[in-house]
């Protein structure tokens, strides 16, 4: 059903992937994470704050800033939007690009955009995993156990033991926060490690470091624990004259 050309670009990006998931996972189950701070990990099997704040999670709801930095450190994407979590399972993270603070490499400005656009949708429902390109007038669907199969992210859904799969540990304050770290065990996660930072018990910051030396910092404001979430919000329809590539599963 799709009638124009489509640019090649990632159906699922991995920051936020991870971020969103580790949220939604089923409770009980840790999640995922990036760069260490100086400090050595304690104990990966003592209770960490992101266990603490997962317990009695049941809806979230946030804004964010997101930035990602090349191996350089050099900020090459920005981006702000909001996050909505209803556990186990349901999630919309909307995501809109924003001018990357900083110039364009070899320019004089002080200021560079960003990829620019309207940006882009990703909702589970608790049954399929839509990404919703808005520039692009284009959906993907996954079915949500063949999405998340497809990542490291199918350890943070439940249906395994992550600290199995993961290490996880405390590692001390840094900047005013509490962070956990986060690592796979094995050598076939798309991600090397994650940061989550946290200020008296919420969850304010995550650092994701991928494969390629590339940094992804997510800051979290406006946080809303446990409120109202309308079905409405965590559920997806393509608007018309969306493409849509893959079949939802009823």
């Amino acid at each position: 059903m799709c009638s124009r050309p489509r640019r090649r670009r990632n159906e699922v990006p991995l920051p936020l992937f991870t971020a969103v998931t580790i949220l939604f996972a089923a409770p009980g189950a840790v999640a995922p994470v990036a760069a260490a701070p100086t400090t050595a990990p304690a104990a990966a099997n003592s209770v960490t704050p992101l266990d603490k704040y997962l317990d009695n999670l049941h809806t979230l709801r946030a804004t964010f800033l997101q930035t990602l930095a090349d191996p350089h450190g050099r900020e090459i994407d920005r981006a702000s939007g909001t996050l909505i979590v209803q556990r186990p399972g349901k999630f919309s993270w909307d995501i809109r690009p924003q001018p990357v603070a900083g110039a364009a490499a070899g320019a004089g400005t002080t200021s560079a955009p960003s990829s620019g656009g309207a940006g882009q949708l990703m909702v589970c429902d608790g049954t399929n995993l839509w990404f919703y390109d808005r520039d692009l007038q284009q959906a993907t669907v996954k079915p949500v156990d063949t999405a998340l199969s497809a990542t490291p992210a199918m350890l943070l859904s439940g249906a395994v033991d992550v600290r199995k799969s993961f290490t996880i540990a405390p590692v001390g304050e840094r900047e005013g926060l509490d962070w956990v770290l986060v690592e796979p065990a094995g050598a076939q996660a798309d991600f090397r490690s994650a940061l989550f930072g946290f200020e008296h018990g919420e969850l304010r910051r995550m650092i994701l470091e991928d494969k390629l030396d590339q940094t992804a910092t997510i800051v979290f404001e406006k946080i809303e624990r446990n409120g109202p979430v309308r079905p409405a919000e965590v559920s997806f329809a393509p608007p018309a004259g969306v493409d849509v590539i893959g079949t939802p599963h009823k």
